[in-house]
């Protein structure tokens, strides 16, 4: 499975189902499930989509659920449980990891059994305004891990080339995706950044 690309975080609020699908089809390579709000039954609905588009569907903050609803695999947090643990409960599926600015928690991560992992917030993000900063510098060195790097945090079109050029090959996007007038426009452009 080769991870580069749009990655889509769902957002919160009204008409999630017809969002996601809108992103879909415009192309994303990954597309993260992260409600506070939503549910088991929201979940499968949304795991049901990502297997009619195709698409790998991570769920945030959540092996458990990752687990019954068929998910490609899981991403964890600091606060989000252990990682060699959930390596070991989701043989076979995908392992993300949030490492902030911190290329050691990066190169633990991978230690532990993450598939890739992400850094970030990279620029002031509207969905966490008091998130710690992380250089574009970091992902030159995070390359030496062998791992793909997700950038996140206030990614837009005119941002995102320079991330991609410092190294990053996911864009991890929430509002710059799904407050677009034109969702599955504005997921073509984004495809168009890694053609």
């Amino acid at each position: 499975m080769k991870l580069r690309g749009l990655y889509a975080l769902t957002p919160e609020g009204p008409d999630l189902e017809a969002k996601v699908r809108a992103a879909l089809e415009g192309g994303v390579a990954l597309l993260q499930y992260r409600r506070k709000q939503g549910g088991r039954a929201e979940a499968a609905r949304i795991a049901a989509l990502a297997r009619e588009f195709g698409v790998p569907l991570i769920v945030n903050d959540d092996v458990a659920l990752a687990l019954e609803i068929g998910a490609a695999g899981a991403h964890l947090g600091r606060e989000d449980g252990d990682l060699p643990a959930a390596r070991e409960r989701l043989r076979g599926r995908l392992l993300g990891a949030s490492c902030y600015d911190d290329l050691a928690r990066a190169r633990a991560a991978v230690a532990a059994g993450a598939d890739y992992v992400a850094f970030g917030s990279v620029f002031p993000s509207p969905t966490k305004p008091h998130a710690v900063r992380a250089p574009l510098g970091l992902f030159r060195e995070a390359r030496a891990l062998g791992v793909p790097l997700a950038a996140i945090g206030g990614i837009t079109l005119e941002n995102a080339p320079g991330l991609i050029a410092a190294g990053a090959d996911l864009l991890a996007v929430i509002t710059d995706l799904f407050e677009a007038p034109d969702i599955r426009a504005r997921a073509r452009q984004y495809g168009k950044l890694f053609a």
